[in-house]
């Protein structure tokens, strides 16, 4: 299948009221583990790349190829992003790989050094067909996420698309980065009201830390994309644990890495459904 555009799957997501799952990918193993669970549930899927990852492999280019190949020979639409770039020539790179989106994260930055920054990338990245995902507010690590001036304020999360001229905004709700529990509060009525304020679709970071039931909750309040990492990078690691366990003189890579790998299709495929599940219409 032609690797599908990220803007795509965003507007098909939001047009009918459900989730885009995106899932980051750490390695070779992910990628493929990741596509073999959308394949196996028959939907679509954002595999994202973030900065962190890139400098972990020692530059974005190896990485991001041999993603774009796994996503162009999948049977099922997959789209490849460009996740947490707080590095602006970075945002660039992906543009020229091939990425369908990227994300600039301007949210260390000053409100008007962000503005400036996230439309110069916007304005790159648009005029060659690429969607752009931006942040405002802070989604952080496990501490201050309810913390005063944290949390996203409508009004300026619509200035601040319009000043920039971004697809898709992510939003600080009360989730958190790298959470191995799941039980984040999120505002559902902030949530309703970033929705009412803006015409983009709104992204959730940090969704591992967050319950099922909170984010079937989250997109029926006007959540589209769901990015997901920490949570499915348990499954990886757990299953590599238990094979290594139970096979003490293993020394192929391949043996575990792949057990590693088949533990996420099935977990992969539950989210994707979840995430895809129509809008509650009540009652007849």
């Amino acid at each position: 299948m032609v690797l599908t555009p990220t803007r795509e799957l965003m507007e098909r997501a939001a047009e009918a009221g459900t989730g885009q799952g995106a899932f980051n990918v750490i390695h070779l193993e992910t990628a493929e583990g990741l596509v073999a669970g959308a394949e196996f549930a028959g939907l679509p899927v954002v595999l994202q790349i973030s900065q962190n990852c890139a400098e972990y492999h020692g530059g974005l280019e190896p990485l991001a190829l041999a993603t774009l190949a796994i996503a162009r020979r999948a049977s099922v639409p997959v789209a490849v992003h460009l996740d947490h770039a707080e590095d602006e020539q970075l945002a660039y790179q992906a543009v020229d790989l091939g990425f369908g989106s990227i994300m600039y994260d301007g949210a260390h930055l000053d409100y008007s050094e962000n503005v400036t920054v996230t439309r110069r990338v916007a304005d790159y990245a648009r005029a060659r067909g690429v969607y752009v995902e931006a942040e405002l507010g802070k989604v952080g690590g496990k501490d201050g996420a309810h913390a005063p001036g944290v949390l996203t304020d409508p009004a300026e999360a619509a200035a601040f698309v319009a000043a920039t001229g971004v697809d898709a905004l992510a939003v600080a709700v009360g989730s958190s980065h790298a959470m191995t529990e799941r039980r984040a509060s999120l505002d559902l009525i902030r949530i309703g009201q970033l929705k009412t304020a803006l015409a983009v679709p709104l992204v959730l970071h940090g969704s591992s830390g967050v319950a099922d039931e909170n984010i079937v909750a989250a997109i029926a309040a006007g959540m589209t994309k769901i990015n997901v990492s920490t949570h499915l990078n348990g499954f990886f690691t757990r299953a590599v644990r238990e094979y290594l366990d139970e096979n003490l003189s293993v020394v192929d890579s391949r043996k575990y890495l792949r057990a590693g790998r088949e533990a996420l299709t099935p977990e992969v495929s539950r989210l994707l459904n979840l995430f895809s599940r129509p809008p509650f219409q009540g009652t007849p």
